[in-house]
C-alpha cells in the first residue's frame, strides 16, 4: 500500500468563500500515481470545510443565504463563544457543512457521480489557511 499527503492553501480574500478545489485534488492524485485507493481530503481549520457538491452559482448562493439563517454572523453579542474573537458563526456553520470528504479512486480517476465536485468552504476568512490531501492506495 502507497500513501500520498499534501497540504493545499488558500488565502481569501472575504470573510465567507466557497473554492472549487477539485482540479487541485486531481493534481495531486496525478502525483501520488495511486490508481485505486481511498482520498480524503480535509480542511485543517476549526471555521472551514471541505464538502461535495454541484458547481453552481446558484446553489452557492443558497448555501450562503441557507447557512446565515441558521447561524448569522451579527450581532456578535448572540454567542457566547465570542470574546476575543467575533467567529462563533464560522464555528457552528462549519459543523453543519463537514470537515471532509473521502473519494474513491478507480483507474486512477477520481470516482464521482455526475455533477460532483470538492469544494473548501470558509467562513472566517481574511487569512492564510490549509487543506490536507491524503491518498491511500495502490
Amino acid at each position: 500500500m502507497n500513501s500520498y499527503r499534501k497540504e493545499l492553501w488558500f488565502d481569501t480574500t472575504r470573510r465567507r468563500e466557497f473554492i472549487n478545489i477539485t482540479p487541485q485534488v486531481e493534481q495531486c492524485l496525478v502525483e501520488s500515481g495511486i490508481q485505486e485507493g481511498l482520498l480524503l481530503c480535509n480542511a485543517m481549520h476549526i471555521t472551514a470545510s471541505v464538502f461535495i457538491n454541484d458547481d453552481e452559482s446558484g446553489l452557492h448562493q443558497d448555501f450562503e443565504a441557507w447557512l446565515e439563517k441558521l447561524a448569522p454572523e451579527k450581532p456578535y453579542a448572540q454567542y457566547r463563544h465570542n470574546g476575543y474573537e467575533d467567529n462563533a458563526d464560522a464555528h457552528l456553520k462549519r459543523s453543519v457543512m463537514g470537515r471532509e470528504v473521502v473519494v474513491a479512486v478507480t483507474e486512477g480517476k477520481l470516482d464521482f457521480g455526475p455533477w460532483e465536485q470538492i469544494f473548501y468552504g470558509e467562513f472566517d476568512g481574511k487569512r492564510r489557511k490549509r487543506v490536507l490531501v491524503k491518498i491511500i492506495g495502490e
